[in-house]
């Protein structure tokens, strides 16, 4: 493996896009349940119930991760983007990966 490639910045920018792909693949069958909405209540209560389901709990778990991710990874590039170049940014894709499973956790211990 390259030296580049074993970097904590390239797996910043690996789960960056790794995750923006994650809930790019979401948001289709999100806005297909939010739509079913427009046939009534009860087509939306059969979604709603269906979702009471352990497997589907646990993907919550990972979407929330994902969604944590995207938006530290953003940060992170942010702050790359405007801020002078310093050698202690390289710590900051650890902290994003450390507030990112913050996030999930607090979500996941909460329900």
């Amino acid at each position: 493996m390259k030296a580049s490639r074993n970097h904590p910045a390239f797996w910043a920018f690996v789960v960056h896009r790794l995750s923006g792909i994650g809930l790019a693949a979401f948001l289709p069958a999100h806005f297909y349940v939010l739509g079913s909405a427009l046939n009534g209540e009860a087509a939306l209560g059969e979604w709603i119930d269906w979702t009471q389901r352990p497997l589907l709990k646990f993907a919550e778990w990972i979407l929330v991760l994902l969604l944590a991710a995207h938006l530290t990874g953003g940060l992170r590039l942010l702050a790359l983007e405007f801020l002078p170049w310093r050698n202690w940014q390289k710590t900051l894709a650890a902290l994003a990966a450390g507030a990112s499973l913050v996030v999930m956790l607090i979500v996941a211990l909460a329900r």
